[in-house]
């Protein structure tokens, strides 16, 4: 049996960063898997924090090809009608969460500091929870979220299967133009959304430009009834007063859902239509990575 890493489920945190590293020139695959085996040392892990590791799909397969599932791949850029979401791949991404803004500064420099001979670093962004799991359009953030006790079967890669126990994950950083979505009244917001503002019920009319509308994936299943193809969301919001937004991170079992809800948000699912949200909110950022099982994380250090 193949286990997740336990920091994708670990709920209840208020503080996150998000790290992301290019190999240097000739660094051996040997030299990274080495030092993200240094990760787990208790000098990145103090004060009760998560840490989560995921690999580009070349990293991961120059690490452990028989952990790599067939299906992983780089992120491409997407390209809809007057709206993009750029590719801004990299090569190792790491998630520290847990109790504070000043214990997570210190766990992002030691991560930092022990990947620092293997790899540069190229983006951080340290994000939090906003008021009560809010996004900073006031709207609930991950309502449609499975459980955590449903959370490894929608998120991890099934027993027999190569990276089983692992999951494939997007990462991407969006900005939001509160300005304008503020200006809208809250019925108007409601429709963007799909869901109203308080409570975070689903709108029964919703239009189909909806957020939700676009976001729900369902495909019909062997007994001919529609199911959801779900994701695991973990996604935060970062940004100053000049600056803001959602750092969206999801986990799946099947990257295929990311590509299908990625599709349907940006208008080229091939029934022209896009997400409202995507009026009043880009993506800066794009990135695909493998977070793979506790135990090929183990055997990571026993071959390095």
């Amino acid at each position: 049996m193949s286990t997740p890493q336990p920091g994708i489920f670990a709920l209840g945190t208020r503080s996150h960063y998000h790290l992301e590293f290019d190999r240097r020139p000739d660094v051996a695959p040997q030299a990274i898997a080495a030092a993200v085996g240094a990760l787990r040392e208790p000098s990145v892990t103090s004060g009760g924090s998560n840490l989560v590791v995921g690999f580009g799909a070349e990293t991961w397969r120059e690490i452990s090809a028989e952990d790599a599932p067939a299906a992983l791949a780089p992120f491409t850029a997407i390209e809809g009608e007057g709206r993009l979401a750029p590719a801004t791949q990299h090569d190792v991404w790491v998630w520290v969460h847990g109790t504070g803004p000043d214990v997570l500064l210190d766990n992002a420099r030691a991560v930092a500091a022990a990947l620092g001979p293997v790899a540069e670093l190229a983006n951080e962004q340290p994000c939090f929870v906003y008021h009560d799991s809010l996004d900073l359009t006031g709207f609930i953030d991950g309502t449609e979220n499975p459980s955590v006790h449903d959370g490894p079967e929608v998120a991890t890669v099934p027993a027999g299967e190569p990276g089983a126990g692992g999951s494939f994950v997007l990462a991407m950083q969006w900005v939001h133009d509160l300005d304008a979505f503020d200006a809208l009244p809250v019925a108007e917001q409601q429709e963007v959304i799909g869901r109203t503002k308080t409570g975070s019920v689903e709108l029964e009319d919703k239009p189909d430009t909806a957020h939700v509308s676009r976001v729900v994936v369902e495909e019909t299943g062997a007994d001919g009834a529609p199911r959801e193809l779900e994701i695991f969301r973990r996604s935060v919001p970062w940004g100053t007063v000049g600056e803001h937004g959602l750092y969206f991170v999801a986990f799946s079992a099947d990257p295929t859902r990311f590509d299908r809800m990625l599709a349907r948000m940006f208008g080229t699912a091939g029934d022209g239509i896009h997400d409202h949200l995507t009026d009043f909110s880009r993506p800066v950022s794009g990135a695909y990575y493998f977070a793979p099982s506790l135990e090929a994380l183990g055997r990571l250090g026993q071959e390095s």
